[in-house]
């Protein structure tokens, strides 16, 4: 792949309209605050930075083990790191407003109505995402190959809301069209990868415009964390269904790629980066099921969302407490029914799905289209790798 220097332009990548098929807490734990620490520094790099990165000293680039990664392998963990940087930017935008270390406002009160330990849960999910580009940009460092460097697009404009840095983003978090999909599939009994279609658990979020997070402060209203008002609290309804899009997303994606790892090692890494991915699903599915019935208009971006009540009545497709994964069709329809991830098969997940759903989703509104072009060059890349290659 050719390393390609940054040319920022001026046009904006719009979203498609349709998506693709894919109450205060007592006391606050600071779990892993050094790693959010270390993280922080990138944000703050000027445009034009190299889009991939080479090992810094001489010890990260000694290949110890004497054995190097497939072009393949390389290729799928570099995509990975892409990914993993795009999670990153947006969950630390989460952790800036709803974490444990956020200001006590409107917005982390709707996100308690979730669950009283959403802000660790946020916290917790951004330290996890940013171990995971340290790790594998440092491991594909030791094995003499290029990491991945997004830095040059830090261009979008941050929350004006307290408790927000005012840096550059990657990720817009204020126009979502959030698939809700998810939701059904898993708590059907019938598999995406047989052909297998599902309706969205909160259809409104799946047209039009949301915002995930306060952008100012007059969004914030009378800010009272003990009583947020309907707009804040479908702001953070909007963001607990968005947080587990974005984890079901990578747990289908991490399984997807190891299918195609040539090396032990690299499929080491994968599945059990992945495993991580699998309990954030897990968590976030569980705590968006709590969110109360609520209907707002944002006139800002000229969308109605709303809310309903996931818990009592409901048929099984959209019940609150069916979190674990209903067993379903698998391989073969001729085969007894299992609990699995899914989708899995490459006919339903790619990198470049990922991708486009990401673009879909809203999260790269505002983005050149250089910055598309180099995602799809990874993605591209990782697709094409093949097991033994």
């Amino acid at each position: 792949m050719v390393c390609m220097k940054a040319n920022i332009q001026t046009q904006s990548v719009n979203a498609p309209t349709e998506l693709p098929p894919a109450f205060p807490s007592s006391h606050r734990v600071a779990r892993r605050s050094f790693l959010r620490r270390l993280g922080l520094g990138a944000a703050l790099l000027a445009p034009g930075a190299a889009l991939f990165t080479t090992a810094k000293n001489s010890r990260a680039a000694d290949n110890s083990n004497g054995k190097k990664l497939t072009k393949g392998d390389a290729d799928i963990l570099r995509f990975l790191a892409a990914a993993e940087i795009i999670e990153t930017d947006l969950w630390q935008q989460y952790t800036e407003l709803g974490g444990q270390d956020a200001p006590e406002s409107s917005y982390r009160g709707g996100l308690e109505i979730l669950d009283e330990d959403q802000p660790q849960y946020i916290s917790d999910n951004t330290d996890d995402e940013q171990s995971h580009v340290n790790f594998l940009n440092a491991y594909l460092h030791s094995k003499g190959e290029k990491g991945v460097n997004l830095d040059a697009f830090r261009t979008l404009p941050s929350s004006q809301a307290a408790g927000a840095q005012q840096i550059g983003r990657l990720t817009n978090l204020t126009q979502l069209t959030v698939d809700t999909s998810w939701w059904t599939r898993y708590r059907s009994t019938t598999n995406p990868d047989l052909g297998a279609t599902f309706p969205h658990a909160v259809p409104s979020l799946a047209t039009g415009l949301h915002t995930a997070i306060p952008r100012n402060n007059n969004d914030l209203g009378s800010n009272d964390p003990e009583n947020p008002s309907d707009h804040m609290k479908a702001v953070a309804f909007t963001a607990g269904f968005h947080f587990a899009f974005i984890e079901q997303g990578g747990t289908s994606l991490y399984a997807a790629m190891a299918q195609k790892a040539s090396s032990l090692e690299a499929l080491q890494v994968i599945l059990s980066i992945g495993g991580s991915e699998i309990m954030h699903f897990q968590t976030w599915q569980d705590k968006a099921g709590n969110a109360t019935p609520v209907s707002d208009f944002d006139p800002v971006n000229s969308s109605t969302v709303t809310f309903q009540d996931l818990k009592t009545g409901q048929p099984e497709t959209l019940q609150a407490n069916l979190i674990m994964p209903e067993p379903c069709d698998f391989i073969s329809t001729s085969l007894p029914a299992c609990s699995i991830i899914r989708p899995t098969g490459a006919a339903h997940v790619s990198a470049m799905g990922a991708v486009n759903a990401f673009t879909a989703d809203g999260l790269f509104r505002g983005q050149p289209q250089k910055f598309l072009d180099f995602l799809k060059s990874l993605a591209a890349a990782a697709d094409a790798a093949q097991r033994g290659d």
